[in-house]
């Protein structure tokens, strides 16, 4: 396992879509069931689907904590959950965002700007000392992202957490 990653693609690694009811308590309810059990949460997301009746919530197990199956049998029992779909990174979209206050000299500015234009990253903020960055994609650009941006120094950072849908078909229907 890749410790110094939390969001590395990893065998032990395991990412679970949960359609449910979108009802006040579901996520605090998910949330409690992954404690009680001792199961570990690597990223969890969460929002309302097109239906304003569902949430999906986008979970990454760690199945070294507890076995897959016994997982999604606890998930089940709760009475919001609609459907449990496990996404195989090699057959979903995955992205997630982050947003990285980085230290830059006057110098090294034009070197960050370069860097995220590069990525695709944008720039929210401008101050005398830092930027402000921004950048959605996979796990693991972010991840190459943030350690080219180690070497200026990063003052604080936050990524939202993985979500994902599965890939389309695109084999021709007949």
């Amino acid at each position: 396992m890749n410790t110094a990653n939390p969001y590395g693609s990893t065998p032990t690694h395991h990412m679970l879509s949960v359609l449910v009811q979108n009802k006040p308590g579901v996520l605090a309810r998910v949330a409690s069931l992954f404690a009680r059990r001792g199961y570990n949460i690597f990223s969890l997301a969460v929002a309302p689907t097109d239906d304003p009746e569902f949430s999906r919530i986008s979970i990454v197990v760690d199945v070294e904590s507890a076995p897959l199956e016994q997982i999604v049998k606890q998930l089940f029992k709760l009475i919001e959950v609609v459907r449990i779909s496990e996404l195989d990174p090699r057959r979903s979209v995955e992205r997630e965002l982050m947003v990285a206050t980085v230290r830059v000299t006057p110098e090294q500015r034009g070197q960050v700007v370069e860097l995220a234009n590069i990525f695709e990253g944008k720039i929210l903020s401008v101050g005398q000392d830092a930027i402000i960055l921004s950048m959605d994609g996979s796990p693991e650009k972010l991840d190459d992202f943030s350690d080219l941006l180690r070497q200026y120094g990063i003052i604080e950072s936050q990524r939202t957490g993985r979500v994902a849908l599965p890939k389309l078909d695109r084999a021709a229907k007949n």
